[in-house]
């Protein structure tokens, strides 16, 4: 069973942002007991601060994140990782970040015997009724929060996607978002963050790289 359970946070920086040129996730989340999930998200990157700036400025932040789960789910073989990732800045001195986590291989335990015979069943009629009870509870006590178990389309048409062409069979947890500046080429790029050309052609489109494209660098664990 896939969940995917959403997060958002409003980052308040210090001066003002004018534009974000780089920015990438890391994360440390973890099942830390049979009923939590929980870690840190760190959110790194370079803006600038005007329209004008010729120099960027460094950000680094670490966001605290926890889920609980119901004694009905089996977190024993879980896999946690982030599905997705958006961005968008707000009111000149805010960015505003939504990730999608996701959690792999969720088990439902099978309910104990106990929970079936809490009432002496006299009657085959008394027996349906009870089943039905037991598959109600099974159905929509599970967790202890609202999880949707699929996604839907609802982004802002001013928010970012930076993750669409990420494959999930990739062995990467970070992924850096660089904005072409005029003077790039795929060669400087390559260059500056150490990777080939054909793991930077899995990502992103190189064949005409303009100022403001966004290219994803993805970076492998350490």
């Amino acid at each position: 069973m896939k969940k995917i359970i959403p997060f958002n946070k409003n980052i308040i920086f210090q001066s003002n942002v004018s534009e974000i040129t780089s920015i990438s996730l890391e994360h440390t989340l973890h099942v830390e007991n049979d009923h939590l999930i929980n870690g840190d998200f760190i959110i790194s990157g370079e803006y600038l601060m005007t329209d004008t700036s010729t120099e960027t400025e460094y950000f680094s932040y670490t966001l605290p994140f926890e889920i609980n789960y119901d004694e009905k789910y089996d977190l024993s073989n879980v896999s946690v990782d982030i599905d997705d990732f958006y961005y968008e800045i707000v009111n000149d001195n805010m960015l505003h970040v939504d990730i999608e986590v996701r959690v792999d291989k969720l088990v439902l335990k099978e309910l104990e015997a106990v929970d079936r015979n809490v009432v002496e069943i006299e009657s085959e009629e008394k027996s349906d009724i009870r089943e039905d009870v037991v598959d109600s509870i099974n159905e929509n006590e599970i967790i202890n929060m609202e999880i949707d178990e699929e996604k839907e389309d609802n982004q802002n048409i001013n928010t970012t996607n930076i993750f669409e062409t990420i494959d999930d069979t990739e062995n990467y947890v970070t992924y850096k978002v660089y904005i072409v500046r005029e003077e790039d080429t795929v060669e400087t790029i390559m260059t500056k963050y150490n990777i080939s050309k054909d793991k930077l052609e899995l990502y992103n489109n190189i064949e005409n790289i303009n100022k403001g494209d966004k290219l994803i660098i993805p970076c492998a664990d350490a």
